[in-house]
């Protein structure tokens, strides 16, 4: 700064500041526009120097500038006036020494929506086998975080995660309301976390450049944001179908309730109405009142996207309620799985979720197509998935290892993971070929490929979601 006017295009340099020795100005960095330049040095804490060069004239120096190790610090060079200190935050390095291992987590679920979150964690599992080392270096998953698909076990778990200082990353969490609390204690922490089936547009954005209210920097996905799904079955219903009066309803959860609002707003925008946008309970099983309520406005579809726990005895009571024989059910993402598809209330549903035949899609990290993955999961684990999201699990922790390969940095016999670097790494996520398509990353962590189908369950012999007919397609 020259008086209060930001200088551009200065190189400022940082040197360590020790008795008796000159200045070694190894590390340094050139102002942009604001007059900021970011200068990323080694070594432990202490007091430093620095220095600000522009077209080989000083423009000045400073002393005694104390930086402490392992964080991020924010000082301001005024020329002709002291260095401040205005904040230092955040522990950034991870330092991992010879024969230590690179330390990732998962937090998934376990105890809520189980056939959802075990084959994910298997997944995770078999990804970071097939992944190999890290630089020589061992990949430790640790033992599984129940998140518990909701705001508690997801905080908890995420506490018990940052507590420990050499995890650089998580795989999760399953469900977008355990992410809400979860992804704020990562990201003060300094963490990434990718989840693999986190849907909810509060996560993120709303695909048009604002943050969702519950966005947090170090968070990504490669699951698709719901404002796709939202589209896809408004689009289906109204065009496909010819639905035009429906009704829904969500259980608070931000995953519900986001996508409930989406559809409706989706819904109206082709032409249709929600009639009625009713709320039940987590854990309730009586959806009678609900669907009186919904019987009297006379409707064509309902939109239920509910978890298992709700969403099936909500399928079975609206198959025997009177005034609702009918009408057409469409569900979302969280009820595409087997133990939904095994169930008598099933048998023609409609349900939108992510893309399950993947073709001949290979992950470039690992080399393996769908086919093998699939192959090995069977040898590890028994049989086929039961969710959609096995793979994207796969894709998440592959994607995660890369990154931190990418900006792990081998020194003095350790290799130091800056975990900001690794926050840019992976939001410069590009052409990511992966078991689920190409994923690129967007400035919010939105990396999904945005595609949606709709699947129509005619048989409840079949459980496996591959193997659902798929009647609709979507493309952003």
């Amino acid at each position: 700064m020259q008086g209060e006017n930001p200088v551009s295009g200065v190189t400022v340099e940082i040197a360590r500041s020790i008795s008796g020795r000159s200045a070694d100005y190894e590390a340094s960095g050139t102002t942009g526009a604001g007059g900021r330049a970011r200068v990323e040095i080694t070594g432990s804490g202490g007091y430093y120097r620095a220095r600000a060069m522009q077209n080989g004239s000083s423009l000045g120096s400073w002393s005694s500038i104390p930086i402490k190790g392992g964080y991020e610090t924010n000082v301001d060079l005024q020329v002709g006036d002291k260095a401040r200190v205005t904040g230092s935050y955040e522990r950034f390095l991870v330092a991992i020494g010879e024969g230590q291992a690179v330390h990732i987590r998962s937090l998934l679920t376990h105890t809520i929506a189980a056939s959802l979150g075990d084959p994910s964690q298997n997944a995770v599992e078999l990804a970071v086998q097939n992944y190999g080392m890290v630089h020589g270096r061992n990949v430790e998953l640790g033992e599984p975080i129940d998140g518990m698909c909701g705001a508690v076990g997801g905080r908890a778990g995420a506490e018990q995660i940052v507590a420990d200082s050499r995890v650089l990353g998580v795989i999760g969490t399953s469900c977008s309301g355990a992410a809400v609390a979860a992804s704020q204690v990562i990201s003060e922490a300094g963490l990434v976390m990718i989840s693999p089936s986190n849907t909810s547009p509060r996560l993120t954005s709303d695909l048009a450049g604002n943050a969702g209210p519950d966005y947090h920097p170090g968070y990504f996905r490669v699951s698709v944001n719901d404002l796709h799904q939202a589209r896809a079955v408004a689009d289906f219903a109204y065009n496909e179908l010819g639905l035009r009066r429906m009704v829904a309803v969500d259980d608070g959860d931000p995953y519900t309730t986001a996508l409930v609002i989406a559809f409706g707003d989706a819904f109206a925008a082709v032409g249709g109405e929600v009639a009625v946008s009713a709320q039940i309970d987590k854990g309730q099983t009586d959806t009678t009142p609900v669907l009186a309520e919904f019987a009297e406005t006379g409707p064509d579809g309902i939109f239920f996207p509910l978890f298992d726990e709700e969403g099936l005895p909500f399928a079975k009571q609206v198959r025997e309620f009177d005034g609702l024989e009918g009408v057409t059910l469409i569900t979302g993402a969280a009820l595409l799985d087997s133990e939904f598809l095994a169930t008598p209330q099933s048998e023609g549903v409609y349900a939108a979720g992510p893309e399950v035949d993947l073709g001949s899609n290979i992950n470039a990290i690992t080399s393996k197509s769908v086919d093998e993955a699939l192959a090995a999961y069977d040898a590890a684990y028994g049989g086929f998935p039961g969710t959609p999201y096995w793979a994207h699990s796969y894709d998440a922790t592959t994607l995660l290892l890369s990154a931190i390969e990418s900006v792990a940095i081998a020194r003095g016999g350790k290799l130091i993971v800056d975990r900001n670097a690794l926050r840019r790494e992976l939001h410069a996520t590009s052409g990511f070929q992966a078991l689920v398509g190409t994923l690129a990353c967007d400035e919010f962590g939105d990396c999904g490929t945005g595609r949606i189908n709709i699947y129509h369950h005619t048989d409840t012999s079949v459980t496996d979601p591959s193997q659902l007919p798929v009647v609709y397609r979507f493309e952003p």
